[in-house]
């Protein structure tokens, strides 16, 4: 027993030292590259389009990076500490009911879109049905208390902006839940695997596997996404936006396409639709509100990392068409 254990604490302090080693030397090599060679490269990449899409980017990525970490973290507290039988307990068998009671649970995650994908990859992982967990992905970031009070201080005295992002958003995601549930096959999602955390390992072992897991595998995807959203601010001149605002419905299909490209969070879209985009109309402005935290460029590149392209590429398209429609609807009712 205690040569085991002084065998575990010798191979601790090799792996310590080789992973000090390795790291202080890329440290000091990157270090020194970038001492040398930096000043050179500023003054020659350093231009207004190169400035600009790195403000973008930039922006992009530490607006979802702490609502990502929030995600992972609940994600692996689900999967650690949450027996399987709480949600067969708290969920209707019935996909039909499941549905609904899964998207007004949306309600409870204060985050955005970066955080509901690892915690409905979690929940399907714990047998949750997709149909539902898809529900409570596309309403977490839409209809929390959070994004709803920041709409209603982005349009003061509108309160009824704040009531057709609700329904719209939450209409939204029951009705691709309840598409899935009758028309989704199991083939073109590909279910997240449970990270592995090794065998013996205690639930606070697995609950950091998770995070780690979770985050580091999601927080690539987001990148990705954020340098493509990055791309298109620089890219596409505004002048050429305004040339769309003369049409009701044109207004509404432009703001659906551009809240894909922007990537804004959805704690803040609201502020965008309300300062920068106030030359449309609030029916385009509520689609511009309702897309984004369902189908951005960062969110496809979540959910294809997550639960496979062939997914992402069927269940965004149909949302953003659904989200489009439910815009118009509510819009039309309550605007």
């Amino acid at each position: 027993m205690v040569r085991g254990r002084l065998t575990d604490v010798v191979r601790l302090v090799a792996r310590t030292v080789v992973y000090v080693v390795l790291g202080g030397s890329a440290l000091v090599t990157v270090v020194t590259v970038a001492g040398l060679l930096g000043p050179a490269l500023a003054l020659d990449l350093y231009t207004p389009p190169v400035a600009a899409w790195w403000t973008v980017f930039t922006a992009v990525v530490v607006q979802g990076i702490p609502f990502l970490l929030l995600g992972a973290l609940v994600s692996a507290a689900i999967g650690a500490f949450v027996p399987e039988r709480v949600f067969t307990r708290l969920l209707p068998r019935s996909q039909a009911l499941a549905v609904p009671v899964a998207g007004a649970a949306g309600v409870v995650l204060p985050g955005c879109e970066c955080a509901s994908v690892p915690v409905a990859g979690s929940l399907m992982r714990r047998g949750v049905a997709p149909a539902a967990a898809l529900a409570f992905l596309l309403s977490a970031p839409a209809v929390n208390p959070v994004v709803l009070v920041a709409t209603s201080l982005a349009f003061p005295g509108q309160p009824q902006m704040v009531v057709a992002r609700f329904a719209a958003s939450l209409g939204t995601a029951v009705a691709m839940g309840w598409l899935w549930a009758r028309f989704g096959r199991s083939g073109w999602l590909r279910l997240p695997k449970a990270p592995s955390a090794g065998p013996g390992t205690s639930r606070a072992g697995s609950f950091m596997a998770g995070i780690q897991h979770d985050f580091l595998h999601a927080g690539g995807f987001l990148v990705l996404g954020s340098a493509a959203a990055a791309t298109f601010n620089i890219t596409v001149p505004r002048s050429l936006l305004d040339v769309f605002t003369v049409s009701v419905w044109v207004s509404v299909l432009l703001l659906a396409v551009l809240a894909v490209v922007l990537c804004v969070c959805s704690e803040a879209d609201a502020f965008v639709a309300a300062a920068s985009l106030s030359q449309f109309g609030p029916v385009a402005q509520l689609a511009f509100m309702v897309v984004g935290p369902m189908v951005d460029l960062k969110l496809f590149a979540l959910q294809a990392g997550t639960f496979g392209r062939s997914f992402a590429v069927r269940f965004s398209s149909a949302t953003w068409v659904v989200a489009v429609v439910s815009s118009v609807l509510v819009g039309w009712w309550v605007l």
